[in-house]
């Protein structure tokens, strides 16, 4: 993109040669999505890589390292945060907290820095409530339409299974009364 590009020929232009490329800017996720907050630096010597996030709840560092010694990773992000060797970090379990701006710095070790920013944006997801609440009313109405045919079928069968019971009644009273007729 335009932004990524211009990040670079600034970078490349700074006098200890230190760059950083931000391909993705702007991330959309959703609750519980991991998302990888990619970039890619370098520099002549070596670097240490610093993240934070700046929300409406305020300003959190992330993370910090120097290439090849340690990795401080606040306590907040201990659990959640996978950091890797271009400058990238992913987030796990993203929530709604986690929207905002992550800025990243690097800083050579002769001072220079270099500064990029990424833009996140989470959403819930609504439409999953809505699809669970759609389809148990389909299997309900489904069930509900079941069950009439069904009572149905019963009223009819018990309504035919009488026609005939009360046929049989009155052909088996007709004979006694003829029987007992000629008896006499």
């Amino acid at each position: 993109s335009v932004t990524s590009t211009l990040i670079t020929i600034l970078c490349l232009s700074a006098p200890q040669g230190v760059s950083l490329l931000v391909p993705q800017p702007n991330i959309n996720a959703t609750v519980a999505q991991n998302i990888l907050l990619s970039v890619e630096y370098s520099c002549r010597g070596v670097a240490t890589i610093e993240w934070k996030h700046v929300s409406s709840w305020g300003t959190t560092k992330i993370v910090e390292w120097k290439t090849g010694n340690y990795v401080n990773i606040s306590m907040v992000y201990k659990d959640r945060v996978t950091t890797f060797e271009n400058g990238s970090i992913q987030l796990l379990n993203v929530g709604m907290r986690d929207a905002g701006y992550y800025f990243i710095t690097v800083t050579e070790e002769y001072g220079t820095n270099i500064y990029g920013t990424i833009v996140v944006n989470v959403y819930e997801i609504i439409y999953e409530d809505l699809h669970f609440v759609a389809v148990l009313f389909a299997f309900l109405a489904a069930v509900s339409a079941i069950l009439i045919c069904f009572m149905w079928l019963c009223n009819k069968s018990l309504h035919l299974f009488q026609k005939k019971t009360t046929h049989k009644l009155t052909a088996s009273t007709t004979e006694e009364i003829e029987l007992e007729t000629i008896e006499c």
